[in-house]
């Protein structure tokens, strides 16, 4: 199960809004007030203040906990995985303590102190651990009483993964005035990491044909490494010109040793979901069934929307999947740090995350 921004705010509005609610950190002696709960997906408001120091709900102002710090610690969420939220979320956020109190009085989140190996040259020893939340969601303990869980797991601290991007330079465009700048950015950066991901993997890539002017690095995207210049030349393609045709605006589509196709992907970030889904089944329609993966690419957040989209009657044949943001950064940061070998396309299914059925 995915843990989603949603299923963060949903079970935070469990907990009764009419009291005070302790830190964690036994440290600190101030207190929290839920106020209100905007569903979905956030923000979530709340006051907090120092009886110690002369605060009161009264005196407090409120604060946000929004909707992009749920998204990342929801991300972040694996179960029985120890998750530190400081170490999730860095210095951000400044109501990161916040939500770490208010979901360890959620049934399914507990308190917990594994070991930690701390490395010192050549040699380590485990010393006592830091406060990190697992979540639990088949044992959950009683609604607004934070537990604490003894835990037999250490936590190798080895530094987090980071996907590093060369400069860019988008080409001009004739309407530059209506575009998102930031988004177009966004959506070539996935890109590129696209045709790097393919190229580790042994893949050979398409990008549409409005994108090949992208300057990556100093190249043209159309010009680097792996980048397919014509869909005429693939084999798979050639018999089938209306297929092609269909295919030129495609995002992404990976081929590989002129026999398979391993998926097909559309990155929505600056259109909606719906033209992206549009475009693949407009392809699928042109060409006989074929074993691949339609993959619609778009931020964590958007993953309902996805879902609301993907499984309309029109689109049911396509077996949509939906390949987050962060799944595909974390599938490029790995390719930057490591040089994978011999997996098979299949190895895509654990970063693509299909429809329930």
């Amino acid at each position: 199960m995915n843990v989603t921004a949603q299923d963060l705010v949903a079970w935070i509005n469990q907990l009764p809004k009419n009291r005070a609610y302790h830190y964690i950190n036994p440290r600190n002696k101030g207190q929290i007030e839920i106020v209100r709960v905007d569903l979905p997906e956030g923000p979530i408001i709340i006051k907090r203040y120092d009886p110690s120091e002369g605060g009161s709900s009264k005196k407090a102002k409120e604060e946000s906990i929004s909707t992009q710090l749920l998204w990342r610690v929801a991300n972040a969420i694996q179960g029985d995985v120890p998750l530190n939220i400081d170490r999730v979320l860095g210095a951000s956020y400044n109501t990161r303590s916040v939500l770490e109190t208010l979901l360890a009085h959620t049934p399914q989140f507990y308190t917990s102190y594994p070991g930690r190996i701390e490395y010192i040259n050549s040699s380590s020893k485990i010393k006592k651990g830091h406060k990190h939340l697992l979540w639990l969601p088949s044992s959950p303990h009683k609604l607004g009483v934070p537990e604490e869980i003894k835990t037999d797991k250490i936590i190798a601290e080895i530094p987090s993964q980071q996907a590093i991007y060369e400069a860019l330079v988008l080409p001009k465009s004739s309407d530059a005035e209506s575009i998102d700048i930031e988004m177009d950015r966004r959506h070539a950066q996935i890109q590129v990491a696209l045709v790097l991901i393919g190229l580790q993997l042994g893949f050979r890539s398409w990008v549409a044909q409005n994108d090949k002017g992208i300057i990556y690095n100093k190249k043209r995207l159309g010009e680097m490494e792996g980048v397919i210049p014509s869909l005429q030349d693939e084999k798979l393609l050639s018999s089938y010109a209306e297929a092609i045709k269909a295919a030129l605006m495609i995002d992404c589509i990976w081929f590989k040793n002129s026999k398979l196709m391993p998926a097909i992907l559309e990155i929505e970030h600056t259109t909606g979901i719906t033209s992206g889904l549009t475009r693949m089944k407009n392809f699928q329609d042109n060409f006989p069934p074929f074993p691949t993966r339609y993959a619609i690419i778009a931020p964590d957040e958007d993953r309902q929307r996805f879902i609301k989209e993907a499984t309309k009657p029109q689109f049911k044949t396509l077996n949509a999947l939906f390949f987050p943001f962060s799944a595909v950064e974390e599938l490029y940061a790995l390719c930057q740090r490591r040089k994978i070998k011999g997996v098979t396309e299949e190895f895509l299914d654990c970063y693509m995350e299909g429809l329930a059925q």
